[in-house]
């Protein structure tokens, strides 16, 4: 009986069990069933909204805007005290005492954390005129605009420069060049016939003084930017632009210089007193990574000819015969060749045979070794300098001298590393010249001064291809191009080009004294860096290298002009808005004019 009784309960169960499970199955298909039913419902509907939505949009869009212009307060800007009158915000010296004195490293960039930033307009000193025009303005400068009496008294001798009556006068004289820089430049071209024929056309001055060799190239067809730091020589960088020759604030200490890799056709020290030799020859291998293949470095003074200099370099015959054996030992073991030497002057040339840099990466032991896949050789904003030699690739060894046209065909020429670029090609080169081209037609329209000699000094602040810099090519100027440090790499393609550049974040100040600039150039800027960039900063930046009664063309998005327009007028700039040279609706340029005005604490 029991187990009959159990034998039932089984079966009892068994049954409701298949009974649930065919409930289940049921209930399973059935919610299927009205859910394809469901989503192929919600699926119609979505696309009758959405189409309905985009073409009430594309008949709405032209009466109205989908977003409006940003409006900000109206401000007014204080002046800064006269302490500020020389303010280099990420030079500073008064903030020297706070870095390291190894290899000089607080001469570097070290720029203010935002809540240190200073939000007052720069008073130019007492006295200031508008510059002398270019090209008188090689030859001469207003002394109140650079009023520096230390270089005058240390130098004076050299016949770097000499102040006569209100202006200081540069005759062209050097520590190396006592009978004349034109003369010094004669004789390196009799070494470096490419200097005549348009094979060089970049050139780097480090420790350039008051930049007088590089005011020499500028009639020779060879654009060259010079480079000093802001030591105790006191604004040689400022002398060169006030002269109106391409000039940058810098120093090869520990970190690379704004610049790609193979960029300059030729680099040059006149007794620049950078310790070549020390450290393994790090330096030297900054001037390799920028030099192009085929590219020169130019040296005179010691330890050059030290068989005859030597009794006035406070050193004896034999360490300085032992410096230059270091010197050449380095240079040949990272792919220099000496190419020249005469008297003073001694040229090496870096080579481009591959077979040079693949026995350095053969021999394990090699000292400097051959830089890996894994440096980034166009790295360049606060990048620690490597020690190794960055050997060039294929596609850089077609950029080399000899390889790439001659100056000006190259110009016009895309080189082959705009293939390194996103998006980049010879046909995109050419259109993007073409559009410039018209631009810059259109700009000379609404500011008549551009093109003439009222415009000196210009900064395109973020190029591409250096487009801008070319359709002014023909134009009394030259052109700073900066591509950001954040956007693609085109900077090797605008040095291809025969141009010169930097790299460069807007959120940072940029490497230069108050006042070098006549001309400040951006494009959409503020439409792609304002996510990053305070606009106010940047502004004031630009206030802080314009020159008084200098120029800004401002080339941006409808949505920004209104904001832009209220800074403008609180850092007392005059301000037009005009239409683009399509007029186009989005997109709309303002021009402004610095005014000159002087301190309330100084006379006018």
């Amino acid at each position: 009986m029991k187990s009959g009784k159990q034998s039932s309960q089984q079966e009892k169960g068994s049954s409701r069990i298949l009974s649930l499970t065919i409930l289940f199955i049921a209930f399973c298909g059935f919610s299927f069933y009205l859910g394809g039913i469901f989503c192929s419902e919600r699926h119609k509907i979505e696309v009758k909204d959405v189409s309905r939505t985009i073409t009430t949009k594309a008949v709405a869009s032209p009466k109205e805007p989908t977003v409006s212009p940003i409006q900000i307060k109206s401000v007014s800007f204080p002046e800064c005290g006269s302490e500020f009158q020389d303010y280099t915000p990420c030079t500073d010296p008064k903030r020297w005492k706070k870095y390291g004195t190894h290899r000089l490293s607080f001469l570097e960039r070290h720029c203010p954390a935002v809540y240190e930033k200073s939000e007052c307009l720069i008073p130019p000193p007492d006295g200031y005129k508008p510059p002398i025009r270019w090209p008188k303005s090689r030859e001469q400068c207003w002394y109140r605009n650079v009023p520096y009496d230390w270089i005058n008294k240390q130098k004076s001798n050299q016949h770097w420069l000499q102040k006569e009556g209100d202006k200081f006068h540069f005759p062209g004289g050097g520590t190396m060049f006592p009978r004349g820089v034109s003369h010094y430049v004669d004789l390196m071209q009799d070494l470096i016939p490419g200097m005549k024929d348009g094979t060089v056309r970049t050139a780097i001055d480090t420790g350039c003084g008051v930049a007088s060799w590089g005011g020499d190239l500028l009639d020779r067809g060879i654009l060259s930017l010079s480079l000093a730091p802001r030591d105790n020589h006191e604004a040689q960088v400022q002398f060169a632009l006030e002269r109106g020759i391409p000039a940058i604030l810098g120093i090869i200490s520990t970190q690379r210089l704004p610049f790609p890799s193979n960029a300059f056709d030729m680099a040059h020290c006149s007794r620049c007193l950078i310790p070549w030799t020390e450290f393994c020859g790090i330096y030297l291998l900054e001037i390799h990574r920028i030099v192009r293949p085929g590219g020169f470095w130019i040296l005179s003074g010691p330890p050059v000819n030290y068989n005859r200099r030597w009794r006035g370099w406070n050193t004896t015959m034999e360490e300085q015969k032992s410096d230059y054996n270091k010197l050449q030992t380095l240079l040949t073991s990272m792919c220099f060749k000496k190419y020249a030497q005469k008297d003073d002057i001694a040229v090496w040339q870096k080579l481009s045979d591959k077979s040079c840099y693949d026995k350095i990466a053969k021999n394990m032991e090699a000292y400097p070794p051959k830089c890996d896949d894994s440096i980034e050789p166009d790295s360049a904003w606060y990048t620690p300098l490597r020690p190794c030699v960055v050997a060039p690739t294929s596609k850089v060894k077609n950029s080399g001298l000899g390889s790439i046209p001659k100056w000006p065909e190259r110009l016009n020429v895309a080189p082959e590393r705009i293939g390194d670029v996103h998006g980049g090609s010879a046909s995109g080169l050419k259109h993007d010249d073409g559009k410039w081209k018209n631009r810059v037609k259109h700009y000379k329209k609404i500011l008549p001064g551009l093109g003439t000699d009222k415009i000196r000094n210009v900064m395109d602040m973020n190029t591409v291809y250096g487009g801008f810099a070319a359709a002014l090519i023909e134009d009394p100027v030259w052109v700073m191009n900066v591509v950001s440090s954040y956007s693609a790499n085109s900077l090797p393609v605008v040095f291809d080009r025969g141009l010169i550049g930097t790299y460069h974040d807007w959120c940072e100040a940029f490497s230069t004294y108050p006042r070098t600039y006549d001309l400040l150039h951006l494009d959409s800027l503020f439409t792609l860096e304002s996510h990053r960039c305070e606009m106010k900063y940047v502004l004031l930046e630009m206030d802080r290298i314009l020159r008084p009664n200098g120029y800004v063309i401002i080339r941006e998005s409808s949505y920004f002009m209104d904001a832009i327009t209220t800074l403008a007028k609180g850092m007392r700039w005059s301000c037009r808005r005009e239409e683009t040279e399509y007029a186009v609706k989005s997109e709309k340029i303002l021009v402004c004019q610095k005014k000159l005005w002087f301190s309330s604490n100084q006379a006018s």
